[in-house]
């Protein structure tokens, strides 16, 4: 008989633009391969910032979801862009919280599952799975896609302290506790005992029925891509930008041929104001998400595929990270030497690595892949 989990997750279809649904998804897939059986406990989707119904993943018939009460303080609390702080403590979803506990006692009543999983970086995630813990006495598994509370992050001192609250009570009650790098699980060991580690990675089935993608660009450029949210203090791609300023000022002969597409940046007039800035708009290109299966085939297509990620999360690797090294294509790894994520990337031949903050090491970074790609079109070209 197999044995059941009630897996709590606010990343979730139809929600559009979060890497952090594969994650899910991806449970759910695998689970009953090893003897579980999946029960999803999300939010309502009037809370999510953008929908898709289209969504590409089409969730098993008989899986069981249930999407619990909940509210965006930003967009649903909020007067003239204005509410009070104390309504978006840990997050802007805590509104999800009773809703979800009341909800999540339902299941457990009705189902009768085995054990409770939460994933953050929704933090209101992990403030139900503890209280459902507490109520019912059922093992928790607390997964951490990335780090809580941490040096520098959140900024906001009330934020930071909420996040470490959760946090702790996550490491009191628990019975598991995962991370997705090395990295997060040093940080942790420093103030808790270590815990379980299950990176990211990719899912075969999808890239076994996905084609890649045709190219879209203009003839004789080079399509250099990345794919996915361009977080303004951790993905700034200043550096970059001048880096690319810098090789056009120096007469590099086939910088021109670059193409600098960000799809589904979420940030899309931050992007534009810093390519603007320095003179570089003519070789951006900012494009609106699409489906999953559409992305895959298109970063299967890209001449290269970009990761910016500063030096401030080096304890964290990017989702896509996974999906790039399955697809072959070479990687501008754009973060810093000791991290995760380029520790991830060194493992690649095909990655070409450099500090997010430096425009000198990126300059050097984009000759070398400049030379690269030169070499295969001549390869190609038979000359």
């Amino acid at each position: 008989m197999p044995r059941k989990i009630l897996m709590i997750a606010f990343h979730f279809p139809p929600l559009r633009g979060s890497s952090g649904i594969q994650r899910t998804l991806g449970f759910t897939r695998h689970l009953p391969e090893f003897g579980w059986t999946p029960l999803i406990l999300t939010a309502h989707p009037r809370a999510y910032p953008d929908t898709d119904t289209q969504y590409d993943w089409k969730l098993p018939a008989e899986l069981v979801v249930h999407r619990a009460c909940a509210f965006d303080t930003a967009k649903h609390f909020a007067i003239a862009g204005r509410y009070p702080q104390s309504l978006a403590l840990p997050d802007r979803w805590q509104s999800w919280h009773w809703g979800a506990v009341i909800e999540g006692l339902r299941m457990i009543r009705r189902h009768q599952p085995a054990a409770i999983w939460s994933t953050y970086p929704i933090a209101t995630a992990h403030r139900i799975g503890a209280t459902l813990q507490k109520l019912s006495g059922l093992p928790w598994i607390a997964d951490f896609r990335d780090p809580m509370a941490h040096t520098g992050y959140p900024a906001d001192a009330r934020t930071w302290e909420s996040f470490r609250k959760v946090e702790s009570k996550a490491f009191e009650r628990a019975s598991s506790l995962c991370f997705t790098t090395h990295g997060a699980r040093r940080l942790y060991a420093q103030r808790y005992p270590q815990r379980s580690l299950i990176a990211n990675g990719f899912d075969e089935q999808a890239f076994a029925s996905t084609a890649a993608g045709k190219r879209d660009w203009a003839a004789g450029r080079w399509l250099l891509l990345h794919s996915g949210i361009v977080y303004p203090e951790w993905r700034d791609p200043a550096s970059l930008f001048a880096a690319l300023r810098n090789l056009r000022q120096q007469g590099h002969p086939d910088v021109h041929r670059l193409l600098l597409r960000f799809r589904a940046c979420e940030h899309d007039e931050f992007v534009r104001a810093r390519a603007r800035e320095y003179g570089v708009s003519d070789q951006i290109e900012i494009l609106p998400p699409i489906p999953y299966r559409a992305a895959l085939a298109e970063m299967q297509a890209a001449d290269a595929l970009m990761i910016l990620q500063s030096d401030t999360c080096n304890d964290q690797i990017p989702a896509k990270s996974y999906e790039y090294l399955r697809c072959g294509r070479p990687v501008l790894a754009l973060t810093n030497e000791g991290s995760d994520t380029a520790n991830l990337f060194k493992t690649s031949q095909n990655s070409i690595l450099a500090a997010l903050e430096s425009a000198a090491e990126i300059s050097n970074a984009l000759i070398r892949l400049l030379t690269s790609l030169s070499h295969q079109d001549s390869r190609e070209n038979g000359s």
